[in-house]
């Protein structure tokens, strides 16, 4: 349970010192602002199309997911982004609650990990957004029953923490004594016995709790793309910001396809399919900014 996502490399001989280690890792996965020239010409002809994380990648990871709030700098800089790009918030919350933190009602919105699409908003409305497609929309009795559940069987651990996302459940455990990582877990399966259906995953101190349907946040990327009118062209190039295990599936399916690539938000060396890193949101901000200024730049077609 001490890993984060995706998880830390597995350990190598103690000769091999954290600092060779770590430059072993940049080698493989360049920092995106050192690289940014190389990048932009590699998308040269082709749609650019934005795809980012929210927590740990538009806001900083802080102990009570209530307020991890985005800065107003970065909420200027992703609104600047989406006049330049198609732009997609992909998040493990529920839409409403990250629309709350970003507040942008020309973006595209997967929320519960892909499950609930929703496209930007028409009209005069910010609440009225045209929805795309929810795969797991069978669950959502299910899913409230868990919460519920949930709610009852970690009451007892102090620092527990159980959010509804619609389509998903999670249980945050940062603020958890790690004493009592274990039996928290096992709290959490004891209800799970009962929802064969449903699947436990791990994320940053967080149990997700999803629907067992084929289903991600890669998945939710390439019905995007295809939406967008993408899905069967080589004149598009994605770009996936993210810093979770969960994100690993978008990673994963951009190197699949063989377009676009995809970026890790971390500061320590991680297993992953992202071809690029940057270190922390402040990284993140600084690589959105050129993109804004790098296509302010283009001549205009």
């Amino acid at each position: 349970m001490r890993a984060s996502s995706p998880t830390h490399l597995k350990s190598l001989p103690s000769s091999i010192s954290t600092q060779q280690q770590l430059n072993s890792w940049i080698m493989q996965h360049p920092s995106a602002l050192e690289k940014f020239e190389q990048i932009m010409e590699a998308s040269r002809g082709k749609q650019i199309v934005m795809f980012l994380d929210y927590d740990g990648t538009l806001s900083p990871i802080v102990d009570d997911p209530d307020k991890a709030f985005m800065s107003s700098k970065m909420r200027r800089t992703v609104k600047k982004l989406a006049k330049c790009f198609p732009t997609a918030i992909v998040t493990g919350r529920c839409i409403d609650k990250v629309y709350n933190f970003v507040k942008l009602a020309e973006l595209y919105y997967a929320g519960s990990h892909g499950m609930d699409i929703k496209g930007p908003a028409k009209g005069f409305s910010r609440h009225k957004r045209s929805l795309l497609y929810q795969p797991a929309n069978d669950y959502l009795p299910m899913i409230d029953e868990v919460y519920r559940q949930l709610l009852e069987k970690t009451k007892s651990t102090p620092g527990a923490k159980v959010e509804n996302h619609k389509f998903c459940a999670s249980v945050h455990f940062r603020c958890v004594d790690e004493k009592k990582w274990s039996e928290l877990v096992l709290q959490v399966r004891s209800v799970l016995k009962k929802f064969p259906t449903l699947q436990l995953t791990q994320g940053r101190k967080v149990f997700e709790i999803r629907p067992m349907i084929e289903w991600d946040k890669g998945k939710a990327l390439e019905f995007l793309l295809e939406s967008l009118g993408f899905g069967n062209t080589n004149n598009v190039f994605p770009v996936y910001i993210g810093d979770d295990r969960t994100d690993e599936d978008a990673f994963k399916m951009l190197r699949d396809r063989g377009e676009g690539f995809g970026i890790l938000v971390s500061k320590f060396p991680k297993d992953t399919d992202a071809s690029y890193s940057l270190q922390d949101p402040s990284e993140v901000m600084d690589f959105l900014r050129r993109l804004v200024e790098w296509k302010q730049m283009q001549p205009r077609m």
